[in-house]
């Protein structure tokens, strides 16, 4: 992980969720990328380095981070027109030969 800025609180609030969906699935399957909800205000650097201090003891390495903004639909609930939220998704590639396992991260709040 390279030297940025940022202390490690931010970071770990940066990875709110991993995001599942049909399409999330098939990226994770063919590309090895692994799809999720991040903080609005997040950058791909940030991302980069929150991924790999989350994972630490299992040595990931992350090799390209994408990122997309998602606008929050409108929806009605009866005669009331209300807001879905807009939310970032990020897009994230591991390295050959490794792979994101949610069972056993590192907890680095702990430490």
């Amino acid at each position: 992980m390279k030297n940025i800025n940022v202390n490690h609180e931010r970071l770990l609030k940066i990875i709110l969720a991993p995001y599942v969906s049909e399409k999330a699935t098939f990226l994770g399957e063919k590309n090895n990328q692994t799809v999720f909800r991040v903080a609005t205000d997040a950058t791909k650097k940030e991302i980069k380095a929150a991924i790999e201090l989350l994972w630490k003891e299992q040595k990931i390495e992350v090799k390209n981070v994408r990122t997309i903004n998602v606008k929050g639909k409108q929806k009605r609930f009866g005669r009331f027109v209300g807001r879905r939220s807009n939310w970032k998704k990020a897009i994230v590639s591991v390295k050959d030969g490794q792979e994101l396992s949610f069972t056993n991260f590192s907890n680095a709040e702990a430490k």
